[in-house]
Formats: structure tokens, sequence, C-alpha cells
């Protein structure tokens, strides 16, 4: 019976995975043996060759670029180095948060909420000082501490820093992922520098405001030419009259 159950171990083992091969081998080895001090080793040895899912391992791995394979090769961190390169090249500020204890959840939906033209993108501090060196933006060498989620902002300034501090606010993560610091035009800022900043008005306020200003100057003019003792009245009504009557 003992060979019998070990040649049915070692077919099982063979078309499934090593994992109940090992196993197999332990159980007879406390039949044989008669001991109960391996069950334990069983457990633990089995627990040790758990291999995760190729789901768990992609969850884990998506949100810093993957853990093995292309993204690891001399190839891939080229290729991410140039990515990098490309966005600051039109980008007008970059700033930088921590990126641990983000989710791929999270990552996707800080993602969405950006304004069109900025990025977020989490990269290595070894890939991002490689790609700053000689520009602009090498003054966020200063920044390169800890695991970082860069913001390449390409015109929204402060839309950009507004949509993250809302983002913020939503996920309960103010105090733990408050933005580190930025740069701009060659010049690094810390926290409350990059806080100012964002002070500034969006693009879509701007919008707005200017909108708003185009459609009020109309009405202004006509308030001007209407008001019977303005100046711009008087010469109105002096450059209309005959020669004559002047």
């Amino acid at each position: 019976q003992t060979h019998q159950l070990l040649w049915f171990c070692l077919f099982y083992s063979f078309i499934r995975q090593p994992i109940p091969l090992l196993f197999c081998i332990l159980v007879l080895n406390i039949i044989m043996k008669g001991t109960g001090l391996l069950v334990f080793g069983i457990i633990s040895t089995a627990t040790a060759f758990v291999v995760p899912s190729a789901n768990e391992l992609r969850s884990k791995t998506q949100l810093f670029g993957g853990a093995n394979g292309y993204a690891t090769s001399i190839e891939g961190k080229t290729a991410r180095v140039q990515k990098v390169k490309d966005l600051l090249e039109t980008s007008q500020m970059v700033f930088t948060v921590p990126a641990s204890g983000f989710t791929v959840s999270d990552t996707q939906t800080l993602r969405r909420s950006l304004p069109e033209g900025s990025v977020a993108m989490v990269t290595k501090n070894t890939l991002m000082q490689r790609a700053v060196e000689g520009t602009d933006y090498e003054a966020a060498a200063s920044l390169l501490k800890g695991a970082n989620m860069w913001f390449f902002v390409q015109d929204d300034i402060g839309g950009t820093i507004k949509a993250y501090n809302g983002f913020l606010k939503e996920s309960g993560k103010k105090e733990t992922h408050s933005i580190i610091g930025g740069v701009i035009d060659g010049t690094s800022y810390d926290s409350a520098g990059v806080d100012q900043i964002g002070k500034l008005p969006s693009k879509d306020e701007l919008y707005a405001k200017i909108a708003g200003s185009i459609k009020a100057i109309p009405t202004k003019v006509a308030r001007v030419i209407k008001a019977p003792n303005s100046k711009l009245a008087r010469a109105i009504k002096l450059a209309t009259m005959p020669e004559e009557d002047k």
C-alpha cells in the first residue's frame, strides 16, 4: 500500500505541480517513521513553496512599473528615462508626493482627476536622477528620497495642484501624502511653496474670468455712451454735428 501511495503521488505531481509531491513525501515519512513531529514541517514547508498568482504579482508591481522582465532590463530602464525626459521637455512644472501606500485603484482615480496635459508617474530615484541631469529640472535631485510619484504639468499648474489636494481630501491621505516639493524654471520649492503656487487660478478659472470680462465689455461701453454727462457722449455728439452748428 505504501508503494502504491508513492506511485500515485509521483504521477499526480507530474501532471499538476511540485507542491503535492513534496506534501506526499512528507506524509509517507510520517507513515513509515510513525512520528508526528513532521506535521509542523509539512505545513511550514508547503506554505513556503506557495507561489503567488499572476494577478497578485501584477497588482503589486503595476504601480511601480513591474518587478521583472522588460521593466528591469537595460532596454526597459533606458526607455523609461527617455519617457521622463520627453515629459520634462513639455512641462512647466514638476512636483512630487510619497508613492508608498497608494494602491493601483488610488493611482487610477488620481490620474483620472488630473487636468488634460498633466501626467502622474512613479519612477525610481535612480532613473529620475538620470532624466533630470542637464535639464532645467536638475534641482529635483534634492527631492529624490524614498518612493516618489512625480507629476509632470504641461500648462495647468494651479488646476493640477488643486486636483491632487482634492484627491487627498476625498481619500483621507492628506496627513501621509502631502506634496513634498516641486521645481519651476530651475528653482526648487518646498511643500509650502508648492501650496502657494497651487492658489493660482486654474486654466478653467482663467477662461471663465476672461469670458466674463469679454461679455461685460459691450454692456460697459453702452453704459458710457448713454451717460448724458460723459465726455465720450459729448465727443460723439460734436463729431456728428454739421460744421456750421459747431
